[in-house]
């Protein structure tokens, strides 16, 4: 431990002093931290779906364009040239996005980089939760970062940028304006706003942030950063989506990470075709029902198309747009439109009309010369039923990769966990299995009747077939005493079993209070948890041991062992 600890520091001070070392010392940092990978298949905690396409399961054959592997991004990259999109409106709509920031040298060499043709992106996108919502936002974007820098190593002649692309169009306050910390659910009411929630005022934001700060903790030098990077956020930014770009740059620009707001007149103006054909032919609805149809034979579908797949937007409203005898109107709103003047305003305001989840990847796509796209399971299922639609509007399909997933192991945890002798498989088996497994191992007189009803059965329809041969009418009572004998087996067994549990009572207790601790609700923590949580006890060094441990194309659960100080 006394070694680990020199060299932490000696690691602290090479970091400081020495920016050319980074990639060393990267490695270095991951070797100090222990990791394990599970199989998603084996956490329980992911759909069929995710781990057949993971797998190669045949019956998704179709569903995608590339497999999720160094193969399929390697023909990915040979397909994309045949895709072109506008790089100088891109580079120039990020420019006037990143105005008011201070980009790193390596973000403003990335943001130049896009002009070339041999330069790509790796795209994650989300909408801006507040303080970045749950901990699998931050992974996402780790994990593009980490993909774009192995495919820039792997391919010298190109160029590979990370881009978050921000949902800042997303309405859904009460899951946007939601965040978890020690517990205690925060939620912001925005006071009454609606609409986007990228374009609300965040000056509603400071008591709910004093509340949050009076708890925040432990003391000390990483707390104090945290709240002054969040009130910096959060409070000398007019919006949350400005508020979130600053948030994610101050996280990660150092790393050359782009955040995309595609809230824009002129990126509203590329999308236009597509958006007319959905607002005169509903062309998606057909489409994506024909894909959703083959997928729910096997599996639950996720995105649901609708004749329309636009919502009407302005600074205070997000509504969808529907069609009927030959009216455009926006729902709960008094604003209707001929085929006329809904052509006219979709021309003269492109910037009014928002795609929802069956046509984002398709507007994403048109405006990156992106490669691979980074979602979570949910992401990956409804990108799944959507191919057919790139095709018929001729966009590009992306390599879709499932997201890292990351279960930190808390300092509390992992000593109770030792103090139990649980291993990490412990915590993500389910506890009835965990504690048959426990009982088989420990009892020498395993309380199975099985065996026992087997032979007694036996014996009773021995009995029976003589009772019915002396008197026919005596079948009905034999059939009961055979049933009821069954029952009074089956509740011994089940007395046998409790009495076996209250062996183990304290071995079963201590597993459940390590479930509680790293599976907050039955969840993955990454589910529910905020960085914030991490952040006061780690500071940078949470973001840098996730980029140190991620391998982008291992596709499998990572395991991290959060290394602080406790009195737990």
């Amino acid at each position: 431990m006394l070694r680990a600890a020199l060299l932490r520091i000696v690691i602290r001070i090479l970091w400081k002093y020495s920016k050319r070392l980074v990639p060393s010392l990267e490695r270095i940092i991951s070797l100090l931290h222990e990791t394990i990978h599970i199989p998603y298949q084996d956490t329980h905690c992911f759909s069929n779906l995710v781990t057949d396409y993971l797998a190669g399961d045949k019956k998704l054959d179709g569903f995608f364009q590339f497999a999720p592997n160094e193969k399929g991004i390697r023909e990915a990259i040979e397909t994309r040239k045949s895709y072109p999109v506008n790089r100088t409106l891109l580079v120039q709509t990020i420019r006037q996005q990143y105005a008011s920031l201070n980009p790193s040298k390596k973000l403003q060499a990335n943001i130049e980089a896009l002009l070339k043709e041999d330069t790509f992106t790796v795209c994650t996108a989300h909408q801006p939760n507040l303080l970045t919502g749950y901990l699998y936002f931050i992974y996402k974007i780790v994990h593009a970062i980490k993909l774009a820098e192995l495919l820039s190593e792997q391919y010298p002649d190109k160029r590979f940028v990370p881009v978050y692309y921000m949902g800042s169009e997303d309405n859904d306050l009460e899951e946007l304006g939601t965040f978890r910390y020690n517990g205690k659910r925060y939620t912001w009411d925005a006071n009454g706003q609606k609409g986007a929630v990228g374009r609300m005022q965040t000056e509603s934001l400071k008591p709910l942030l004093n509340e949050l700060f009076r708890t925040l903790g432990p003391p000390g030098e990483k707390t104090e950063q945290l709240k002054d990077l969040l009130a910096r956020a959060y409070l000398q930014h007019d919006t949350i989506a400005a508020a979130t770009h600053y948030l994610v740059n101050e996280l990660f620009g150092e790393y050359g990470l782009i955040v995309l707001n595609p809230d824009e007149a002129q990126f509203k103006q590329l999308f236009t075709t597509i958006m007319q054909d959905d607002l005169l032919q509903g062309t998606a609805e057909g489409v994506v029902k024909a894909q959703m149809e083959q997928l729910s034979v096997h599996y639950k579908t996720q995105a649901f198309p609708r004749p329309i797949n636009l919502f009407y937007l302005t600074d205070t409203l997000r509504e969808r747009i529907v069609h009927q005898e030959g009216t455009w109107s926006v729902l709960h709103t008094n604003i209707t439109f001929t085929q006329e003047a809904l052509l006219h305003e979709l021309q003269t305001y492109p910037e009014r009309f928002s795609p929802n989840v069956v046509l984002r990847g398709l507007f994403q796509e048109t405006l990156l010369p992106n490669v691979a796209f980074i979602g979570g399971g949910a992401e990956v299922a409804y990108w799944l039923q959507l191919k057919p639609l790139f095709e018929y509007y001729q966009v590009f399909y992306p390599v879709l990769l499932l997201r890292q997933s990351v279960q930190w192991i808390t300092p509390i945890a992992r000593k109770k966990m030792k103090q139990a002798s649980l291993s990490v498989s412990d915590i993500f088996t389910h506890t009835n299995d965990w504690v048959q497994q426990l009982i088989v191992d420990a009892s020498s007189v395993l309380p199975d009747t099985t065996q026992a009803q087997q032979e007694i059965s036996s014996v009773l329809f021995t009995l029976k077939d003589k009772a019915v041969a002396i008197d026919g009418t005596l079948a009905d009572a034999t059939d009961a005493t055979i049933k009821k004998t069954k029952r009074l087996l089956e509740s011994l067994q089940t007395k046998m079993w409790r009495a076996e549990k209250r062996k183990h009572a304290i071995a079963i207790a201590r597993l459940e209070k390590v479930k509680s601790l790293l599976l907050p609700n039955g969840a993955l923590q990454e589910r529910v948890e905020n960085f914030i949580e991490f952040y006061p006890y780690l500071g940078d060094a949470f973001i840098k041991q996730l980029y140190a441990s991620m391998e982008p194309l291992r596709n499998e659960f990572l395991v991290l062992h959060a290394d602080y100080p406790t009195s737990g």
